[in-house]
């Protein structure tokens, strides 16, 4: 009876510390007004007014961004605009069939000057301040130009594959992308994707910014939108799905000898950003007691005597949870310094570990040249990311190597990638640890017994967020799928397990561990497996 109560009044106390959601989040839609032509493609801010271009008309409209209602209208320079920026005290706009850019003077109507576009499908434009922007939707790139002709200044890969539109806010490229109906906030100088948002629409073409506000113009819907950018909400969770996982851990003694004693230890999930518990775990058998490591971590904890040859004894966990894809808003310039995080933080989470060797020399020499001199922790967890994910590839063997042997092999699985890149950022100051988990295989009813273990790195503003250099195995074709590895996690993992490296109760595994002590010649097994069934099936649709 005591670990019963025990274990309830552990598990009680995860209830009462859910995530409280905010009711606005960057990307949602605070106005919509519908566009005043059937075919809109381009848009920009001039300070005032918002301009947006016409695909068939040949004009472009002046609009007051109150009410969205047309002020005025102008002649286009050419008949098939796509891409308007707003520079120099002129309007810019660009025909990608004639792939030509003009300026033209919003008082007069008079075009000024006008250039040639080497690009095989331009698209989208936009104005940084002293060059121009423009995109190549068919080969997915983003060319940086001078106003006065046109000459390429620089040159970056485009988040995807469908780039449309283009803003800039002061600091970000704003890349408008229709294939995946994104919105994406991009690093001037590098191209890293750094924000993701949702689209409003099907077909996002035109961006602008007012100062504050994001504005869309979609192709689809005829619909010009008003969008936050940024409200300090840190992270959104959508799609929730009701899993239950029944995780079994199980220790066979095929003998000869006697099995003296065994102990089996399944990590408790707790309420976290990326899950809810719908009710308290439920074991089978009763626990012996629930142990809390030095990380914080609860684990029923079995003790079992006595295991005779031919025996084998089960343990298992049943979770009834719903899981949510979740995304963070990652601005660096609120992300913070080494300077700002808390002392306590630093102390537990600076720490060497067995698996880390933080004060290796080559971890140390590798940090301090990846990073340099930088003091914005996004941007030190960004370059070790970009480091560790170009010098090592998936591989599963069934062992681990400590973090330097990982990195100079250049090979690893995902719990050795999370042991090199806590290593690292420690090593650069960096507080980072561990979550391990359960995953949800492709469908909702699936067997996982392979499971996934990440980084989290401590972020000031954000807290703990979650960046996993081996997810697709540490492939990233596209700038966006690098991002996608940073603050973002799909609905399919149930984390049960949080550790800062060796645990008092688990040692250096995730989910569960088991260990055992035996009299003479003893062959042991251990089995851990995860079966997943969905809590709310969906009817599919009936054949005609």
């Amino acid at each position: 009876m005591r670990h019963r109560l025990l274990l309830s009044l552990c598990l009680s106390f995860a209830f009462l510390s859910a995530p409280i959601q905010a009711i606005a989040a960057p990307g949602d839609v605070v106005a919509k007004f519908p566009s005043p032509s059937r075919r809109p493609t381009g848009l920009v801010f001039d300070g005032k007014s918002l301009w947006t271009a016409d695909r068939t008309s040949g004009l472009l409209y002046e609009l007051n961004p109150a009410d969205g209602k047309v002020i005025r209208t102008l002649t286009a320079p050419s008949p098939y605009i796509e891409g308007l920026a707003f520079a120099e005290g002129c309007l810019w706009a660009m025909d990608p069939e004639a792939r030509r850019i003009y300026r033209l003077n919003p008082t007069t109507g008079i075009t000024e000057n006008d250039f040639p576009v080497k690009l095989s499908d331009p698209q989208g434009l936009a104005f940084d301040g002293k060059f121009l922007w423009v995109a190549d939707a068919q080969k997915g790139l983003l060319d940086q130009i001078s106003t006065e002709d046109g000459t390429r200044i620089n040159r970056l890969v485009a988040p995807s594959g469908g780039s449309y539109g283009l803003t800039f806010d002061g600091a970000y490229l704003w890349v408008a992308d229709r294939l995946d109906d994104k919105l994406y906030m991009v690093e001037p100088k590098t191209g890293d994707v750094i924000v993701t948002l949702d689209s409003p629409g099907k077909f996002p073409r035109g961006l602008a910014f007012d100062g504050k506000h994001l504005w869309n113009v979609d192709y689809q819907s005829n619909t010009l939108y008003k969008l936050v950018r940024d409200d300090d909400t840190k992270f959104v969770r959508t799609d929730g799905k009701k899993q239950r996982l029944e995780f079994v851990q199980r220790v066979r003694n095929y003998g000869p000898g006697l099995m003296t004693s065994a102990d089996i230890h399944l990590a408790i999930p707790r309420n976290l950003p990326c899950q809810q518990l719908l009710a308290a775990p439920r074991f089978a058998p009763t626990p012996t007691d629930v142990l809390t490591d030095q990380w914080g971590q609860e684990t029923a904890h079995y003790r079992f005597r006595d295991v005779a040859p031919g025996e084998e004894i089960e343990t298992s966990m049943v979770v009834d949870a719903e899981l949510f894809t979740v995304r963070y808003f990652l601005f660096p310039e609120k992300a913070g310094t080494l300077g700002d995080i808390p002392e306590e933080i630093k102390n537990r989470y600076l720490d060497d570990g067995s698996k880390f060797w933080v004060d290796d020399p080559f971890m140390r020499k590798t940090a301090k040249q990846v990073v340099g001199n930088e003091q914005n922790c996004y941007w030190i967890a960004r370059k070790l990311l970009d480091h560790v994910s170009s010098q090592i590839k998936y591989n599963l063997d069934g062992v681990w190597d400590i973090a330097p042997t990982v990195l100079k092999q250049g090979h690893g699985s995902c719990s050795e990638y999370s042991f090199v890149y806590i290593a690292l950022c420690r090593a650069a100051g960096l507080p980072a640890r561990y979550v391990g988990s359960v995953v949800v295989r492709d469908d909702d009813a699936s067997t996982d017994a392979v499971y996934h273990r990440w980084p989290e790195v401590y972020l000031p503003h954000y807290g703990w967020v979650p960046i996993d250099p081996s997810s697709g195995r540490g492939i990233f074709k596209k700038p966006v799928d690098k991002a996608n590895v940073i603050g973002y996690r799909k609905n399919k993992y149930l984390i049960t397990t949080i550790g800062g490296g060796g645990s008092s109760s688990l040692r250096w595994e995730y989910n569960a561990d088991a260990s055992w002590q035996y009299k003479g010649p003893c062959n042991v097994e251990s089995k851990r497996y995860g079966e997943w069934e969905p809590l709310e099936v969906k009817e599919q649709p009936k054949k005609e």
